[in-house]
């Protein structure tokens, strides 16, 4: 019994993190041309791909040096989406503030706690838990440090898929 209930357990994570992090994700990427497709990762928006990294060769692509301060002009942008990235930063609304700042219409898609697997077993990239349902905001949702990740990213550093960043 216990066997089957692991393995509903494990079926469960997987497929919640599969529907939010691939269908509903590229749902919201292919909804409309982003004019700013902030910290891309390997996404394509359609307008402006900006990012901290080079993940892969991306059409009008941005090597950001700031999160907290981009290269951009105030409200240059009518869309800004910002995918699976607030729940990295240091500081959620600082970084908000400032997509704020270069665009008109801001999305944020962040992990929704149904998908237990984004929202709890991710301590070696993500600082913040996100808690609402939703993956889609406008607003920047509810959130709440990670206590694990804080002393794990304290030992290890902050990985963010292209190697770890060591704490200073």
């Amino acid at each position: 019994m216990i066997i089957i209930v692991i393995v509903i357990f494990l079926l469960y994570l997987f497929l919640a993190h599969y529907i939010s992090y691939s269908i509903l994700k590229n749902r919201t990427l292919e909804s409309r041309k982003w004019d700013l497709n902030i910290c891309c990762g390997k996404t394509d928006g359609r307008g402006i791909n900006a990012d901290i990294v080079r993940h892969k060769d991306l059409p009008d692509f941005v090597l950001l040096k700031d999160i907290y301060n981009l290269p951009f002009g105030n409200k240059q942008f009518n869309y800004v989406l910002c995918s699976h990235t607030i729940e990295h930063v240091d500081n959620p609304q600082k970084f908000f503030r400032e997509l704020k700042r270069v665009g008109r219409n801001v999305v944020l898609v962040v992990p929704p706690l149904w998908d237990i697997f984004a929202s709890f077993f991710t301590f070696p990239s993500h600082r913040w838990i996100c808690l609402t349902m939703k993956k889609e905001h406008t607003k920047l949702p509810l959130m709440i440090p990670y206590p694990l990740a804080i002393v794990y990213q304290k030992i290890f550093g902050q990985h963010l898929g292209t190697g770890n960043i060591k704490p200073a």
